[in-house]
């Protein structure tokens, strides 16, 4: 590959997100958006080789697709029904003719106008997530597929419904009404966060899948860069700076897994924990936390001391319960209750979600620890075999495999 075509990738590869959001907003169309902006590559690597790389090469992008798109517009069937979109296009079309170097100015609020059309409500989780992925995180339909181990058609079937969903559905390419923030809000940061954890707690060979937590991280900093004020866009940003963070560690040298209390904390990336806690301060401006403010500042507890402060932690996840109480922050809670007040207030904390987490092995993972710390060595070791059962990780396995046995030896256990 030429010196000119690595300057066209990493032209395209940085300012795709950007490019792709203002063309989409424009046709409303995102897969026609897909295709102009392709266009634009094809155009790019003709022209620039020969021409030389444009002073604004985002501008120059944008300028082609927008025109592209209009020319397949035109070309498609149903020419009627398309007259008064192209009517509207028109303006864009001439300011493109007579200043092909148009600054894009816009271009950011256009970023946070995809990632809100992809995650509408009224499309499937599955799919928010796919297309979140695709349109602005900039992964691959292979990757993606990878990532959430379903086959590429699978994957690429998913990815056009949801695109047709936006088209055909008329969702439209823009921030939220301010008395429909806050909801369609909650959905965007937890589609990024649903993201993140697929990546860091990866159900495959490896524990972590780096460049899925990544690609999250970088749909939290833009979110973060984009909506600074918002509390919880801030806590999320955090949240995963303080996991992410820790990701070197999370494994030892044979690809098992190492809990938090064992992490060599000399591998912990301390520049991504200080930008975590100068992101959680500001965010703990407002007088009433949200779900991701309260979790990023549990993280913060876990990180940022040698030992936790259990009561501090504790009261934090009060806080959560009250907000959001989910099974597995009352899991997470029952944890630090047994932390702190021992382990039988922490097995009955836990025993209280035997029916909502019964296929859940991180419960009976919870379970076994606590149980073993009582004495009860048995039903340690049951409640250890069950969460190996329930494990789908294959670090998860080995690790829980080392404490069944750790737990089986231990002397006193009736043989």
């Amino acid at each position: 590959m030429s010196s000119t075509d690595t300057a066209i990738a990493e032209v395209f590869r940085d300012s795709y997100t950007v490019v792709l959001a203002s063309v989409a907003k424009m046709c409303r169309d995102l897969d026609l958006a897909e295709e102009a902006v392709q266009d634009a590559l094809v155009e790019a690597l003709r022209d620039w080789p020969t021409t030389g790389l444009p002073d604004n090469p985002p501008a120059w992008i944008s300028t082609v697709a927008r025109r592209r798109a209009i020319d397949r517009i035109r070309r498609r069937d149903r020419l009627v029904q398309k007259q008064q979109v192209l009517a509207g296009y028109q303006q864009v079309e001439n300011s493109a003719r007579t200043d092909p170097m148009t600054e894009l100015t816009a271009f950011r609020d256009d970023r946070l106008d995809l990632i809100f059309a992809c995650c509408h409500p009224s499309l499937a989780t599955d799919k928010q997530i796919a297309l979140t992925l695709r349109a602005v995180g900039g992964l691959s339909t292979r990757e993606i597929a990878s990532a959430f181990l379903v086959t590429e058609p699978t994957m690429a079937q998913r990815l056009v419904r949801a695109k047709n969903k936006i088209r055909d559905a008329g969702i439209p390419f823009k921030v939220p009404d301010p008395h429909e923030l806050v909801d369609r809000l909650d959905a965007v940061l937890s589609v990024i966060y649903l993201i993140f954890n697929e990546g860091y707690f990866s159900s495959g060979a490896q524990l972590i899948n780096e460049e899925l937590a990544s690609k999250a991280l970088e749909l939290g900093e833009l979110l973060a860069e984009l909506m600074p004020d918002e509390p919880e866009v801030l806590g999320l940003y955090a949240l995963m700076l303080f996991q992410h963070s820790r990701r070197e560690s999370r494994v030892d040298d044979a690809g098992d897994v190492v809990i938090l209390s064992e992490q060599d904390r000399s591998r912990w990336d301390w520049e991504m924990i200080a930008r975590a806690r100068s992101t959680i301060d500001q965010a703990r401006r407002t007088s009433s936390p949200g779900v991701f403010v309260l979790q990023a500042e549990i993280a913060a507890e876990h990180v940022v001391a040698q030992d936790p402060d259990w009561r501090r932690i504790l009261e934090r996840y009060d806080q959560l319960a009250e907000l959001h109480p989910a099974p597995v922050l009352l899991l997470n809670r029952a944890v630090a209750v047994g932390e702190l007040h021992g382990c039988e207030h922490g097995l009955r904390a836990i025993d209280l979600l035997s029916t909502a987490l019964a296929d859940y092995h991180a419960f009976h993972t919870a379970r076994a620890y606590f149980l073993a710390q009582c004495g009860q060595l048995e039903a340690a070791v049951e409640a250890y075999e069950r969460a190996l059962s329930l494990a789908k990780s294959e670090p998860e396995r080995r690790h829980l495999v080392k404490r069944l046995e750790t737990v089986r030896a231990w002397p006193g256990r009736a043989e």
